[in-house]
Parts: C-alpha cells; sequence; structure tokens
C-alpha cells in the first residue's frame, strides 16, 4: 500500500493499547506517515517506552500515557494530558482489548464483566473523549479494532464475540452521527495475526487454524496496521460506517 504523509495539517493520533502486538504496530504506522503518536498501555511501561523511544528515532513526537480505558477516570485523565499535550486529538484508534475464554455454563460474572467492560466500554469512553476534539475541528477519524470472531461468533469466546460484535454495531451508529462534521468511523476485523498469543498456542490447534485459512498463512500485525493507516488518512475520507475484514480468507 502506498505511503500517504500526512504531514499538513499536523495530525496527533491515540492508539490504545499500543505497547505491544497490533498496537505497537500501528503506532509505527502513524509515525511514518509523519502523525505524532500518543501510546496507551495499562501495566507494561516498558514496553510503552520502547515504542515511543523507536518513534522518537525518526523524529516524530510520541508520548506513553498509562490509563485502564475500561475505567471513565483513567480515560479522562489520558485525554486531558493529551489536551495539555497538543491542544486536540484527530486519529483514535480503540485498539485496547483482552481475552478470557470459557464455555458460557462455566463463565462466570466476572469473567464476562472483564471482557465487556475492557473491549466495548473503554472504546465507548475512549471514542465519547475524542469525539469532543473532532468536532470541534471538523476532523477526525476513529478506527476500531475488532474481531472476525464478533461477525462468526465462536465456541468458548461469547464474551469476547459479544463485545467486537457490539462495536461494530456502535461504530455503525456513530458513523452516522458525525458523518456531516467530516470524521469517519470504521472498524477493522483482523483473523489470526501472528502475535504473542496466537504464537503461544500448540503446534496442532496453529495447523488447525492455518488450515482454515485460504492463504495458509497467519496475518502481520504490519498488514494491519497498513490498512489502519489508509483509513486515517485522507485518501479514505469518503469511507465510514464500514467493516473490513483482513484474514486471509478464512473460514471459522
Amino acid at each position: 500500500m502506498m505511503e500517504m504523509h500526512l504531514t499538513t495539517p499536523k495530525r496527533v493520533a491515540l492508539v490504545t493499547g499500543g505497547s505491544r502486538g497490533i498496537g505497537k504496530a500501528i503506532c509505527i504506522k502513524m509515525a511514518s506517515l509523519g502523525i505524532d503518536v500518543v501510546v496507551n498501555y495499562k501495566s507494561n511501561e516498558k514496553a510503552a517506552l520502547e515504542v515511543v523511544d523507536t518513534i522518537s528515532q525518526t523524529g516524530i513526537k510520541a508520548l506513553a500515557i498509562e490509563a485502564d480505558v475500561s475505567e471513565s477516570s483513567s480515560v479522562d485523565r489520558m485525554f486531558t494530558r493529551i489536551t495539555d499535550e497538543w491542544g486536540k486529538l484527530d486519529i483514535l484508534v480503540n485498539n485496547a482489548g483482552i481475552i478470557n475464554d470459557s464455555l458460557l455454563l462455566r463463565m462466570s460474572e466476572d469473567t464476562w464483566k472483564d471482557v465487556i467492560n475492557t473491549n466495548l466500554n473503554g472504546t465507548f469512553y475512549c471514542s465519547k473523549a475524542a469525539m469532543k476534539s473532532m468536532v470541534r475541528n471538523r476532523w477526525g477519524r476513529i478506527i476500531n479494532i475488532v474481531s472476525v470472531i464478533g461477525i462468526e461468533g465462536n465456541i468458548g469466546q461469547a464474551n469476547y464475540a459479544a463485545s467486537k460484535g457490539a462495536i461494530i454495531s456502535f461504530s455503525k451508529s456513530i458513523a452516522k452521527e458525525v458523518a456531516s462534521r467530516n470524521i469517519t468511523v470504521n472498524a477493522v476485523a483482523p483473523g489470526y495475526i501472528e502475535t504473542d498469543i496466537v504464537n503461544s498456542v500448540s503446534k496442532e490447534v496453529k495447523d488447525i487454524i492455518l488450515s482454515r485459512i485460504a492463504q495458509k498463512r497467519l496475518g502481520s500485525a504490519e498488514e494491519v496496521a497498513s490498512l489502519v493507516g489508509f483509513l486515517a488518512s485522507d485518501e479514505a475520507g469518503y469511507i465510514t460506517g464500514e467493516v473490513i475484514r483482513i484474514d486471509g480468507g478464512i473460514e471459522l
């Protein structure tokens, strides 16, 4: 995908869960497009600072901010810090998310709530906070990282599927609310991507996964980041309310 440098005007992006995996790749992609980056993390400060250092070496401004997106007060503090530093936010990538798998009959209330609070409520808190700046400036991009599981469902992942499916509907709804303000809202639905979680499964499980993918390989975090980078650009200004799968042709 061609490089799209967003240097005029200077833009600022927040990537939640930006210290590793897909989030880290998105942070680095944003910086490559000339965008200042806020690397949000919950607990791994060392990893977040390493991402900041990698970006800073390119001459782009980056800042690591600790915040638990499942708590509205924590999100408010993060956005206060962003406003103090830049005075605005142009691009929000809601990437932070957790899994806690269990068959429904064995799923505890806490297991359900933890996933919903982080994945769904976190997207709500961050999107609402970001939208204030975007509406004022009449330009913005909200990109929600969902999953093919939110479209197709999966055994043992009712909580995760419900959270991601809800974010898809949320994205479509708020896209209609802010379209007239030159703000787009889209969802990116990765399939199986080569991350620490996927790499930790057994060879047998990985073989089953690969057998379901038409391309017979896992996707890379960088491939997801390239799609996110495009959706953040001016070139994607007429795309909103969409769910774009990036899954190598998977059959669940």
